[in-house]
C-alpha cells in the first residue's frame, strides 16, 4: 500500500466551517459524538469508509470529495499499485483500532458515481464491536486471503476470488479470523 496519505480532516473542518456548524451539531445531527469529529477533523484518527460515507452524506458531498485534488478535471483516473490515497489510524467510535487500512484509487477523477478503495484487513480480527451503515450499495471482492462479512445477523465467508454485492444501509463489518492479512477491492456506489 502507498505511503501516500490525505488529509481527510481538514476538509471536513471546512465544510462544516463553511456550513457554521459546531461540532456538537454536526454530532446530533450525524450520531457521532463531538470528540471523534474533532479528532477526524484533527487527523489524530481516520474515519472507517462507513463513517466517511455518513459524513459525506450529512455534508452533501460525495466520498470522493474527501480524496480529491485541487487541480483540472481528468477524462480518466490511472492508479497504479501502491500509489492509491492511503488512509491509516481507522478507529471505530469508541477510540479502538479497526484493524484495516483502506487506499483510495481514484482520487484524481472528480464527480465519479462509484468509489472504488483497496482494503487491508489486519489477520485474526474478530472484534465485531461495530457493525456500520451507511447510505448506496457495496462491492467486496477479496483479492487475497479470506475474509468473514458480518452482514446485519449473518456471516458469511468469502475466499480469494470471491465477491459480494449488498445494500449498504444493511448493518456490515469485515473481519478476518483467520491467520493472515486480507485484500479486498471495495466499490461504494452512493445513491
Amino acid at each position: 500500500m502507498s505511503e501516500s496519505v490525505f488529509d481527510i480532516g481538514k476538509k471536513i473542518k471546512e465544510l462544516r466551517l463553511k456550513k457554521g456548524l459546531t461540532l456538537k451539531q454536526v454530532a446530533k445531527e450525524t450520531g457521532f459524538s463531538p470528540a471523534l469529529i474533532s479528532q477526524i477533523e484533527n487527523n489524530n484518527i481516520s474515519p472507517p469508509i462507513a463513517t466517511l460515507a455518513k459524513l459525506a452524506s450529512f455534508f452533501d458531498v460525495k466520498i470522493g470529495y474527501f480524496f480529491e485534488e485541487e487541480g483540472s478535471e481528468v477524462k480518466y483516473s490511472i492508479c497504479r499499485k501502491g500509489q492509491g490515497k492511503k488512509v491509516d489510524r481507522v478507529m471505530s467510535r469508541s477510540g479502538k483500532k479497526h484493524g484495516y487500512t483502506y487506499e483510495a484509487l481514484s482520487a484524481d477523477y472528480k464527480n465519479k458515481k462509484m468509489e472504488p478503495f483497496l482494503l487491508k484487513i489486519d489477520k485474526n480480527l474478530i472484534d465485531e464491536e461495530s457493525l456500520y451503515s451507511h447510505e448506496g450499495e457495496e462491492f467486496l471482492m477479496v483479492l487475497k486471503g479470506s475474509v468473514i462479512v458480518a452482514l446485519e445477523k449473518e456471516r458469511l465467508e468469502l475466499k480469494e476470488g470471491d465477491s459480494i454485492y449488498f445494500d449498504s444501509s444493511a448493518r456490515h463489518r469485515l473481519l478476518n479470523p483467520y491467520n493472515e492479512e486480507a485484500y479486498v477491492l471495495a466499490v461504494i456506489l452512493r445513491h
